[in-house]
C-alpha cells in the first residue's frame, strides 16, 4: 500500500485522497520536460500537483495552470501547493482539458491516462485516471495544440505502444516529435515508456535512451543527476 504522502526536497505530496500515487513516470517528467524561457505553462490531468510543483521549482518566472477533474484530487492537489513555496504561482482548476479556454502556454505536460478501458475496477477515479475514459488520445493532442503557442512545446510520457500508435495523429495535427527519450528500467530490458518532445517546428527527431537504474537496482547517473534536486535520498 503506498505512503499518504511522498517527502521531496522542498515539498511535500500528499496524496492518500489520490487515485494515482506518486511513481516513476510523473516524477521523470517533471524532471525532464524543457522549461528554459517557459512563462507559462499547463499540466494537464495534474492528479497529486507533483508535476506542477516540480516544474514550480525548476522555473522561477513562471506561471503554471494545473488542471483536474476528479474532485478530491482537485482538492488534494490544492492542498499540496498550498502548502508548497510556489502558492502564488500554480492554480489548480477543476476543469476538463476539452472545456478550458486561455492565453497560449509555452510548455504543456500531461501524464496522462494511457490503457484503453476495460473492465471498470471499484474506483471511478482510478480508472479515469488510467483509462482514457474521458481523455483519448487525440483529445489530448487536438486540444494541447489549441492551448499552446505558436513556439511552444508539449511534453508527454506514454508507453512506448501508444506513443507508436499515435504518431499518424502527431504527424496530421502538424505536430513533431522533436525529441524522443527511451526510458529503459534496467540493463537487459527493453524500454517501456518513451519521453516525447512535441512542437510545430520540423526539426530532426532527436532519439536517445535513458537507464533508470542498473544492475544492482541503483539508480544510474544520468538518471540519479536528473532527480538529485528532487529525492532526498537516491
Amino acid at each position: 500500500m503506498a505512503n499518504a504522502w511522498f517527502r521531496f526536497k522542498q515539498f511535500t505530496i500528499e496524496q492518500s485522497q489520490c487515485a494515482m500515487k506518486v511513481g516513476m513516470d510523473g516524477v521523470t517528467l517533471g524532471a525532464w520536460a524543457p522549461v528554459d524561457g517557459a512563462r507559462r505553462i499547463l499540466d494537464i490531468g495534474t492528479g497529486t500537483g507533483l508535476i506542477a510543483l516540480m516544474l514550480a521549482q525548476r522555473a522561477p518566472a513562471a506561471q503554471i495552470d494545473a488542471l483536474e477533474i476528479d474532485p478530491a484530487a482537485v482538492a488534494q492537489a490544492q492542498q499540496n501547493v498550498h502548502a508548497s513555496p510556489w502558492a502564488d504561482r500554480v492554480r489548480v482548476h477543476a476543469c476538463a482539458l476539452q472545456a478550458w479556454q486561455a492565453a497560449p502556454y509555452d510548455l504543456i505536460v500531461s501524464n496522462p491516462p494511457f490503457f484503453p478501458p476495460g473492465l471498470p475496477s471499484s474506483s471511478l477515479a482510478r480508472d479515469q485516471a488510467r483509462a482514457t475514459l474521458t481523455l483519448t488520445h487525440d483529445d489530448l493532442l487536438q486540444h494541447a495544440l489549441r492551448l499552446l503557442a505558436p513556439a511552444g512545446c508539449l511534453a508527454l510520457v506514454w508507453p512506448c505502444a501508444v506513443a507508436e500508435r499515435c504518431r499518424p495523429t502527431v504527424a496530421a495535427l502538424g505536430f513533431s516529435v522533436q525529441q524522443q527519450v527511451q526510458l529503459i528500467p534496467c540493463p537487459g530490458k527493453a524500454p517501456n515508456r518513451f519521453l516525447w518532445l512535441l512542437s510545430r517546428d520540423k526539426h530532426y527527431e532527436s532519439c536517445s535512451d535513458l537507464l533508470i537504474r542498473t544492475e544492482n537496482g541503483e539508480y544510474a547517473n544520468t538518471y540519479a543527476s536528473m532527480v538529485a534536486p528532487f529525492y532526498l535520498k537516491l
